[in-house]
């Protein structure tokens, strides 16, 4: 078919399922198949894979589109994908093991298994524990440290990570308000390395992928030996794909990881839709069912999604899931995302129904696991069809135009102020972070340049914006990470600080450059 027969039966398609879909609510394999492929085709994106499990049993699990731009080598329901925070809910499992093998207990104080941990101030040090890790309710910002591992190839170490929080600045109170974390996860990790005598990998390994069976299953992308499976990510921000290496693994990866598939995240959801229990004949127990009432009780409440055709009444966080009511059914889930890699995992206990949905493009992924996920659980929810894929995608078509807008004419005044006279020597010099560590402003063949020390991706051109602001455009683009440099000066017009900050509104929280306080620390 040419490109107006294929355009004419996508439009023919959905309008015949959107008459199926509103009369039967499930949608058949045939019609999930054309809801992604349609997704997909929407969204720009390389490569996807779908898993749906019911009443005990895989219904369907299935590839569509390319490992890699660069191969055109099919997905199946083996590729392996970069689940990234969808690890969490591993990581929350094994704490659960460790509590029923007598270990630990939930409330532990962490300083008690971790003695140099240390927070903000003594009170939260010394009562932080080990739900506290897993919960976003630290009191800290969104993200706060993720500048240490995103982009990735940084030198920061377990000792650097446990001592970095005691700098931080809270945003909130202790305990009183949800900002999504990804440090202290690896603070959990850490733990169970401790308290298991073994890595977190060797234990998600040994304690939860091997009984599972899910032999195609990694907890770290050094891990996987046979890498002609594995997809590659890709970024469409220019509108071509730009295939990405895989991320690098962060201290550990309880944050973020796993490398999985859809065939083996099937005996994930099925585990937890049966409580703990797994086999054939569900004869074993993996965990209790009072370690799952445990991960999915809310510890730390978050806004209710009000949309009038969900009748929700709550939602919150529970231990590595986000959880939440739809129609009177209770829906447990979680997103995960790193450089062109993002998903979702959805469980509808009460339904006994799982939704997996892997993707290896950015940023089109998060309207394809958004849209896709929402329209197979609002089938089983008795929902009619409400035209999801199109409301994703202008929704994030009008979101991406006002950031490429913001963006543009921040760099349309840098291009017209390029002629602007600054002394740079008032600018030259080292600069330091107490938890981020140095950054330099130096001459660079006849250039203001800037680096980090210990994080070698974040290095580039500062050019003049206005005032004593510059724009850095990084040599790093596998993502929108562009920043504002902004300089502090003394009486004499001599930098003695710097803050920084995102360019764009669409960069993604974990570079966190606001939370950076750069002092000079040499008198060049």
């Amino acid at each position: 078919m040419d490109s107006l027969q294929i355009k004419r039966f996508l439009l023919s398609t959905s309008l015949f399922l959107t008459l199926i879909f509103s009369a039967f609510g499930q949608l058949s394999s045939l019609q999930v198949d054309s809801l992604v492929t349609d997704a997909m085709n929407k969204f720009n994106v390389a490569g996807v894979a779908v898993a749906i499990v019911k009443d005990g049993d895989i219904i369907h699990e299935k590839g569509y589109g390319v490992l890699s731009k660069q191969t055109n080598k099919p997905v199946n329901q083996h590729s392996n994908f970069a689940i990234a925070s969808n690890s969490k809910a591993f990581t929350t499992t094994a704490l659960a093991l460790l509590v029923e093998d007598g270990k630990i207990n939930w409330t532990d104080k962490v300083i008690d298994h971790i003695p140099e941990f240390k927070m903000y101030n003594a009170y939260v040090t010394e009562n932080f524990n080990i739900q506290d890790l897993l919960t976003h309710r630290s009191g800290l910002g969104l993200g706060v440290g993720d500048l240490m591992f995103f982009p990735d190839g940084s030198d920061f170490t377990i000792n650097d990570l446990l001592s970095s929080f005691q700098y931080f600045k809270p945003v909130s109170a202790f305990r009183t308000q949800f900002d999504y974390d990804n440090l202290l996860y690896l603070v959990a990790g850490e733990l169970i390395a401790r308290k298991s005598g073994m890595t977190w990998e060797a234990f998600i390994t040994e304690r939860i992928f091997k009984p599972l069976n899910m032999d195609n299953s990694y907890a770290a992308l050094n891990l996987i030996e046979d890498t002609s499976n594995l997809t590659l990510p890709h970024n469409t921000a220019t509108g071509d794909f730009k295939v990405l290496p895989n991320f690098q693994e962060m201290i550990n990866g309880a944050a973020g990881g796993i490398y999985s598939n859809v065939n083996d995240i099937s005996q994930w959801m099925l585990l937890h839709l049966n409580q703990g229990k797994y086999g054939e004949n569900l004869d074993k127990q993996l965990f209790s069912v009072e370690s799952q009432h445990e991960m999915w009780k809310i510890h730390t409440t978050t806004d209710v999604n009000r949309n009038p055709r969900y009748n929700s009444h709550f939602a919150g966080y529970g231990l590595g899931w986000d959880l939440t009511d739809k129609k009177g059914n209770m829906v447990v889930s979680h997103t995960g995302g790193l450089p062109g890699m993002l998903s979702r995992t959805v469980l509808i206990p009460d339904l006994n129904v799982g939704v997996v949905v892997l993707t290896n493009t950015e940023p089109g992924g998060a309207g394809v696991f958004l849209a896709v996920s929402r329209t197979i659980v609002d089938g089983y929810l008795g929902l009619d069809d409400y035209q999801w894929t199109e409301k994703f995608y202008n929704y994030f078509k009008e979101s991406q135009a006002e950031g490429d807008l913001i963006t543009k004419q921040v760099w349309e005044t840098v291009q017209a102020n390029k002629k602007v006279k600054i002394n740079e020597k008032d600018f030259l010099g080292i600069y330091k972070d107490n938890w981020f560590g140095k950054m330099e402003v130096f001459n660079k063949n006849g250039k203001l340049w800037i680096k980090s020390y210990r994080s070698p991706k974040l290095n580039g051109e500062l050019q003049y914006y206005k005032a004593n602001t510059f724009a850095v455009k990084w040599e790093y683009q596998d993502m929108n990470a562009d920043a504002f440099v902004m300089f502090y000066l003394d009486e004499n017009g001599k930098a003695q600080s710097i803050k920084m900050k995102g360019i764009s509104p669409n960069i993604d929280f974990s570079f966190d450059f606001h939370d950076l306080d750069l002092q000079r620390v040499n008198n060049n």
